[in-house]
This record gives structure tokens, sequence and C-alpha cells, in this order.
């Protein structure tokens, strides 16, 4: 569960992928949708311009921190406190988006099923699921030792403080899960520590390209295109995202 000092930077500690919020816009034009869902919305990053363009917007995550953020943006948006393996939002929607590799805490096959399934009674038919996940980089994967590196950091977006951060990841290939571990600085403007703490370890599953494609299968989506990045690149190997468009049948 992320806490307040977490929901309190995620703004600008997560900077939109570029092309993304173009990439909505397109798809949304395109497929004539007029509702979005976003599943595991956070702070709303996406969410609140997808309002702003008049669209039906509702936006689920299970921290009550990020969603307090969420909400002082003052958006057309509706916030749904939930778990995205079984929240109901009473009613259906053209477009359903897991961004910002969220479906990656989703760690077992029953847990990943059950997204899908609580997302699919939630699409209108013919609606699109858009999931976007991290393609995994197996060397990088390989070579994780779990020791603590310096990560980014960030300004406080109220206090004006800086934030560093260390990170250490960790790598279980039988379970396919990665993990991370961060501890935090927080420093007044003269340079003095008034703060650090650790939080983590945060696990993701490590999802690869023809699992992903099964588990939209056994759900009962028939996937339309899979991307390497929001401007609509072809898939390959070195692509470092990976944007699944499927359709509910």
């Amino acid at each position: 569960m992320i806490d307040k000092r977490a929901a309190e930077i995620y703004d600008v500690s997560v900077a939109d992928w570029e092309g993304e919020i173009d990439f909505y816009r397109a798809l949304i034009k395109e497929t004539n949708a007029k509702s979005v869902l976003e599943i595991a919305c956070g702070t709303g990053r996406i969410a609140t311009r997808l309002a702003q363009d008049g669209l039906r917007v509702v936006g689920v995550d299970h921290s009550p921190a990020m969603l307090d953020v969420a909400r002082a943006k003052n958006s057309n948006a509706r916030w749904i406190e939930g778990d995205m393996r079984s929240f109901e939002a009473g009613e259906r929607f053209d477009l359903a988006i897991i961004p910002g590799h969220s479906f990656q805490f989703m760690l077992t096959p029953d847990d990943q099923l059950a997204t899908l399934a609580c997302a699919k009674r939630h699409l209108n038919a013919g609606g699109r699921l858009v999931i976007h996940l991290d393609h995994q980089d197996v060397k990088w994967l390989g070579e994780i030792h779990g020791e603590f590196e310096h990560a980014k950091d960030v300004i406080h977006p109220e206090t004006g403080h800086t934030i560093q951060a260390w990170r250490a990841w960790r790598y279980n290939r039988a379970t396919q899960t990665a993990s991370a571990t961060t501890r935090r600085k927080e420093l007044d403007a003269t340079g003095q520590v008034l703060d650090e703490w650790e939080t983590g370890p945060v696990y993701l599953h490590c999802v690869f390209r023809f699992e992903m494609e099964h588990l939209l299968a056994r759900a009962g989506f028939e996937i339309e295109a899979l991307y390497g990045d929001f401007l609509r690149g072809e898939l390959q190997e070195e692509s470092s995202e990976m944007i699944g468009v499927a359709r509910n049948t």
C-alpha cells in the first residue's frame, strides 16, 4: 500500500511516457469511445486529463493516499477505492486502461485472470482494454544483485525539499518476480537531512509477450495490436515497453 509520503511525490517521480496521452486520445477517437475506466489510476495522472476532454472517466485504485491526491485535482472524474481484481464501478465503459506497468502487481495467474475478468465485466461489448507493461530486459534481470543504487531525486511539490532516493532490486527466476526496496532522504534548502525512511519491498511480476497473449485469450479478449512504444512502433528486441490493445468479445 502506497503511503501518504509516496503519494505526495508520485506525480514528480513518474513522468509520462513519450506519446502516452496522445496514444490514448487517438484510440478514443478511433473507437468513438465516450467513457474510460482507468484501473490502478494512482493520482489520476491520466484520468484527470481525459476527463478534461469531456469524457466520462472513472479511476480505481486501492491506495486512499493516492486517491486523495487525485481528488485534490478537482477534475470531473469519479474515484473509487478498490482492488483491481474485484472492484465494482456500477457501470460499463467503452475503454479500460491499466497503465504504468500496474498489471505487474498481480503476481499469480489467478490474480492476473481475476483482474482481466473484472475489467471485462466493466466493458461494453466491443470495448477495448489497454495494458501497458514493462518489456523485460532479461540481461538486466540476470545482473540484479540486490545492491542499493542511486535513483531519481525529486523536489517535493509542496515543501520544495529535495527527496533523494536509492533503490535495490532483486529477482526470483522461479516466480518471475522482481522486488524493489527504496530508501529516501528529505533535505532542506541547506542540505540538512530532515527525515529518512525505507519502503518496500514492492513486488512486480515480469510478464513476457506470449504469457500476456495467453492470459488475454483465456480471459475472452481478442488482441488487436501489440506495440513497443506509445508511438505505435513494432514490439522489437530493444523495446522498453509493451502495450497491448485487446477487444472485449
